[in-house]
């Protein structure tokens, strides 16, 4: 991977909070790819192509393994410590993108297979993209602020370790 001047390094497994938070910058770019290249009605060009099918294939891998990360590993832990009314709603949050990005990921692929779609397809898509967008705003906001400095505060660092190696044992990585 290339330096990047002026960015933050990403995290690892063994810090699995910077790790949650950097997968949600990859969830907001991959969102805005396939938002981007919804705008467009018709044919895609090769790059776009390549592009939206990167952004699917993504969500249609990593999204679930995050969705693991927060429901089965940090939020249990998080629950176990401290009474937090808004677990509910993230969990909700999921199951609504679960939905959405099933939609899109089914209208996408046939968009690749038959080189576009119809108009009501495209507003489908649209409008599923328009909602992701708009809940993982909130969903997001709502994680990288308060979520995750609470679960750093609460959790103990044996704790957090091990959501690291559940999180990496997710992606078949073994670690220390």
């Amino acid at each position: 991977m290339p330096v990047q001047i002026g960015q933050k390094r990403e995290s690892d497994f063994s810090d699995p909070l910077g790790l949650l938070s950097d997968c949600h910058r990859r969830i907001e770019r991959f969102l805005g790819v396939l938002v981007k290249i919804a705008q467009k009605a018709g044919e895609l060009n090769a790059e776009e192509r390549a592009a939206f099918e990167n952004a699917l294939e993504y969500f249609r891998n990593s999204a679930p393994k995050h969705t693991a990360d927060e429901e089965d590993s940090l939020f249990p832990r998080l629950r176990a410590q401290a009474s937090l009314d808004r677990l509910p709603e993230l969990e909700s949050d999921h199951e609504t993108a679960d939905r959405d990005h099933q939609l899109v990921d089914s209208l996408g692929r046939r968009w690749l297979a038959e080189g576009t779609l119809a108009p009501e397809q495209t507003r489908e898509l649209r409008g599923a993209l328009a909602r992701l967008s708009r809940m993982y705003a909130r969903h997001i906001a709502v994680e990288d602020r308060d979520l995750f400095p609470l679960a750093a505060q609460i959790l103990p660092a044996d704790q957090l370790a091990e959501v690291g190696r559940e999180m990496a044992g997710r992606r078949g990585i073994k670690t220390k």
